[in-house]
């Protein structure tokens, strides 16, 4: 009795869903076209899921990154309602029943949701996001104190998604700025206690095609920590007082 009633509460919080995608097969199109889906989920899927059921059941030709289905790699970033977000942390229940999926605008479109991220990678690697160190090693680790390391720790948080690079109207216009995810990571390391490439990093974040071509839209970590490059740049330390 206990089974039936759960699976009757389950099919009773099924919905419908009407998912219309932005589709650009490269070989067939000459520019992207809208497809039409309409697919039956739970409100606790998550969005990835719904994609799935549609390449699995309903067009296989679909294609889109993903990778541990967790928000930890960061392949499934796509534009959702018309906001970036990770395919596999998004809720159905968040997103009403029309639904309308593209690839991230400001990346140049590979096949239907999967983007080039190769200039993103290439930008990311300018800033020499690793640890620079060439002081003798000591004799266990580098040490840090708790306050030293919470100065960095939002910006250990990237997982280099491109959400906010193809969210950010700078690089829309601009495809050679180095974009907000190179600064965060950037970030990471020039406020860390323990490197000492900062100096060299804040040069490169400090020419035309660098930091100054943020236009600062505050609501988020990562305007924040570019203001903080920006600060480190124009008073040429990364003291807080």
């Amino acid at each position: 009795m206990a089974t039936a009633t759960a699976t009757k509460t389950a099919s009773t919080t099924t919905r419908t869903l009407h998912v219309k995608i932005k589709r650009y097969q490269p070989e067939g199109d000459a520019k992207p076209r809208w497809q039409d889906f309409t697919v039956t989920a739970e409100p606790t899927d998550r969005f990835l899921d719904v994609l799935n059921t549609i390449k699995w059941e309903q067009d296989g030709t679909l294609t889109y990154r993903r990778s541990c289905a967790h928000g930890v790699c960061g392949s499934d970033a796509m534009r959702i309602n018309g906001r970036n977000r990770l395919a596999c942390k998004v809720l159905v229940k968040d997103l009403g029943t029309q639904i309308t999926v593209e690839p991230m605008l400001g990346f140049p479109i590979i096949r239907d949701l999967v983007v080039d991220m190769e200039p993103f990678f290439h930008k990311y690697e300018k800033v020499r996001p690793y640890l620079i160190n060439d002081e003798p090693l000591p004799a266990t680790e580098r040490l840090q104190s708790p306050s030293e390391r919470a100065r960095y720790d939002d910006t250990t948080k990237c997982i280099l998604c491109g959400a906010c690079t193809g969210s950010c109207p700078s690089v829309w216009a601009n495809r050679e700025w180095v974009g907000p995810a190179s600064i965060v990571n950037a970030h990471r390391f020039i406020f860390d206690s323990r490197d000492r490439g900062g100096a060299e990093r804040l040069e490169i974040l400090s020419d035309r095609t660098g930091v100054w071509r943020c236009r600062t839209i505050w609501g988020i970590h990562v305007t924040e920590a570019i203001e903080e490059v920006k600060r480190a740049i124009m008073y040429g330390t990364t003291a807080t007082e």
